[in-house]
């Protein structure tokens, strides 16, 4: 029982480095009050990895399902232990409020061995103001 507690205890040490230096994004949620037809929201994506990363951002509805929105840039590579400025501006669509998810991609480049997409998301609410 105790070599369980001890191997299992090592293999948590040994697998925190790999959930601390995971793929970011700051905010991770957010409220947002619009006088106009659209809301705007500036996220963050980081890459703490010493090697650079290909990075898409891309928002959806509470579904999952793409929403037109203009993401400024919406596909980069982004420097390692760098993060930049990304521009996500939501088109209400009608109407008062609008909850929606922006999430940060980061694409394998062909060259690499391991082909995984890495995704986290943000939610972000809007509010319609009159």
């Amino acid at each position: 029982m105790r070599t369980i507690a001890m191997l299992a205890a090592g293999l948590t040490v040994a697998l925190s480095p790999v959930a601390a230096t995971s793929q970011s994004m700051t905010p991770m949620r957010g409220e947002v009050r619009s006088f106009t037809d659209a809301f705007a929201v500036r996220v963050f994506p980081g890459n703490p990895y010493n090697q650079r990363i290909r990075v898409e951002v891309h928002v959806y509805d509470q579904d999952f399902q793409p929403v037109a929105a203009r993401i400024t840039p919406s596909a980069f590579l982004l420097a390692g232990q760098a993060s930049r400025p990304v521009l996500v501006v939501v088109p209400f669509d009608g109407a008062n409020e609008r909850k929606v998810r922006i999430c940060t991609e980061s694409i394998p480049f062909p060259s690499e061995q391991t082909q995984i997409r890495a995704q986290i998301c943000g939610k972000f609410f809007g509010h319609r103001r009159f």
